[in-house]
């Protein structure tokens, strides 16, 4: 139901005010009308916070989050964040969130506008940075612009501050999604394929020595994902295929490989816990690649590939990915939240081939709504094959978190 908000200017309390005192003086100011009372009309179609824009049926929330964090970055074997005089061992950051999103109902469904800027200052970088989070609009089942990628089932329980085993993909796209009722959906979409780009690689001239540059072509022709997904009481669950456009240079390194055809297969299960606590919540996911590494984790090792180069043709890298994660509410104000996953890369040469599994521990306090304290350590081992010449290792990352959200 609308509700009204109603502020009396002050100067039309004023005239009621020298309206009751009689006096022939003023009559000539009396018989001026005065000026209409201003209203601020409260939306509450869309939840709370939103409010009618003046003159217009668009309802329009303003809100943000501050964000503010210490980290000890990458230690434990070398290479790490430690071990170089020059590195930024500990790197604190503030980040700076302003979100605008407006709504109207139309007779073809909802318009809705969203924008989240994001402003950053850290640690090792010269001045300050601003990006745009999202900036989309939706139209019925239309959504395009910049929005979380339509692959990502599961963006993760913890900070992700450096180590994830899933992906967290914010990019250009053109998406439709169709609804069916009783929680099922379907999401076609076009999205830019440079975002899931990893390196295409191959010997050099001679033939002993790899060469692990990027030798990617130019973006001609988009990704293409698909969705389909169920929520309801007892969770939510998501099946995605996507299609990936492995295109060679030829011009980087010479030679005559042509461009291939990757593509993703994956499926994602949340199952809610109330038997535990109320709010807890176990989650699985497991995706298989070939030629686009970038939708089984966003956080690979530098030698990952999406294709390698062999003689004159362009042989596509494979991986396999595992995750789950669990989260509960504890001690009323505290949560836990724990993930963690596999992954492995099965290239053309060995010497691209290597496993890597870890995860994260996150313990946060929420004592007001909407302001979060939290300290999170992450931990991530990788398993070289020995052509690549690299050593295997351990590493650690923890971050110490104040958040507020409003």
């Amino acid at each position: 139901m609308e509700k009204t908000v109603r502020f009396a200017p002050l100067k039309f309390v004023a005239a009621a005010g020298f309206a009751a005192v009689p006096s022939a003086g003023y009559a000539a100011d009396l018989a001026v009308a005065p000026e209409p009372v201003d209203y601020v009309r409260v939306c509450d179609a869309f939840g709370d916070g939103f409010f009618y824009l003046p003159g217009t049926e668009t309802c329009l929330k303003v809100g943000g989050r501050i964000r503010a964090e210490i980290s000890a970055q990458q230690f434990g074997d070398s290479p790490n964040f430690w071990d170089e005089d020059s590195d930024i061992s500990t790197r604190f950051r503030a980040r700076g969130y302003a979100r605008f999103d407006a709504r109207t109902h139309t007779e073809y469904g909802l318009l809705r506008t969203y924008l989240s800027a994001v402003f950053q200052n850290q640690t090792g970088t010269a001045g300050d940075t601003a990006t745009i989070e999202f900036g989309f609009i939706q139209f019925g089942g239309l959504t395009a612009g910049r929005a979380q990628s339509v692959w990502d089932y599961w963006t993760g329980y913890a900070f992700g501050v450096f180590f994830t085993d899933y992906t967290d993909i914010k990019q250009n796209l053109f998406s439709y999604t169709q609804g069916f009722g009783n929680g099922f959906s379907a999401t076609v979409s076009l999205e830019d394929g440079t975002r899931r780009r990893t390196n295409i690689a191959r010997l050099n001239a001679a033939g002993t020595s790899l060469i692990a540059a990027n030798a990617y072509g130019g973006h001609r022709v988009p990704d293409f994902v698909a969705a389909l997904r169920v929520d309801q009481g007892w969770g939510s669950a998501q099946v995605m295929g996507a299609l990936h456009h492995v295109t060679y240079d030829r011009s980087t390194f010479q030679g005559t490989a042509d461009s291939e055809l990757g593509f993703a297969i994956g499926a994602g299960v949340t199952v809610n816990a109330p038997f535990v606590t109320p709010g807890a919540a176990f989650l699985a996911e497991a995706i298989y690649t070939d030629g686009a590494s970038r939708y089984g984790i966003d956080s690979w090792n530098g030698q990952i590939t999406d294709a390698v180069v062999s003689g004159n043709s362009l042989e596509t890298t494979t991986t396999w990915n595992f995750a789950a994660g669990y989260r509960q509410p504890i001690f009323g104000d505290w949560e836990i939240a724990l993930e963690g996953g596999y992954h492995q890369a099965d290239a053309a040469l060995r010497a691209y081939d290597f496993a890597q599994w870890g995860g994260n521990a996150t313990l946060t306090w929420q004592p007001v709504s909407g302001f979060v304290m939290g300290a999170e350590v992450g931990y991530q081992t990788r398993d070289f094959t020995r052509a690549s010449g690299l050593s295997d290792g351990d590493f650690w990352v923890s971050t110490f978190r104040v958040q507020r959200t409003f």
